[in-house]
């Protein structure tokens, strides 16, 4: 199989049941998601296989439901069962309870940074905010899985998260934004 088809060369790309106009707000959704996949992998990367078992795990389990997602999001016509499922999001949560414990409270705004493995899992946060926004948009306009715009709601706070539990395993601090005064408390 060739890796290039040329079937995209006037603008139109294939999805689950047609061909569509690749800046579709359809295609626009389902490849910000397939873009926060990509950073999740670059994050994997920058952590430590052994420090980060736990969560170079979780957040490959993460990158096949967005793959999932991505599959869920391309239906356009022929329907197929889809795959992303509240019982994800619900298990999101559980993951997000879990890693929570290890950091200090939050008392200010948190600004990406850190070690290397955190800066890049915020990344992979604001990558998620602009997919839920496409997500958000689809919905309005077509039918599609609503359980993707929750899915990518939770996921988003989820990375919030397992960047300060990178900080936190590796002995660096959160930066916080200090232009202001406590936040949270």
């Amino acid at each position: 199989m060739k890796i290039y088809t040329r079937t995209g060369d006037e603008g139109k790309t294939g999805l689950i049941g047609g061909r569509i106009d690749k800046d579709d707000i359809r295609v626009e959704a389902y490849g910000t998601v397939d873009e926060v996949n990509s950073f999740i992998g670059e994050a994997i990367t920058r952590l430590d296989p052994e420090t980060f078992a736990d969560l170079i795990a979780d957040l490959t389990e993460i990158q096949h439901e967005l793959f999932d997602a991505g599959g869920d999001l391309a239906q356009a016509g022929k329907k197929r069962d889809y795959r992303i499922t509240a019982d994800m999001t619900a298990r999101l949560e559980q993951w997000i309870d879990k890693y929570d414990a290890e950091c200090p409270p939050v008392q200010r705004f948190i600004l990406p940074g850190g070690h290397p493995g955190a800066a890049a899992l915020h990344v992979c946060r604001v990558l998620t905010r602009r997919a839920e926004r496409r997500v958000v948009t689809l919905c309005k306009h077509q039918e599609t899985n609503d359980e993707v715009r929750r899915y990518l709601n939770r996921l988003s706070d989820f990375f919030f998260t397992v960047a300060r539990v990178v900080n936190v395993r590796a002995g660096v601090s959160d930066v916080e934004y200090k232009r202001g005064g406590k936040v949270f408390d």
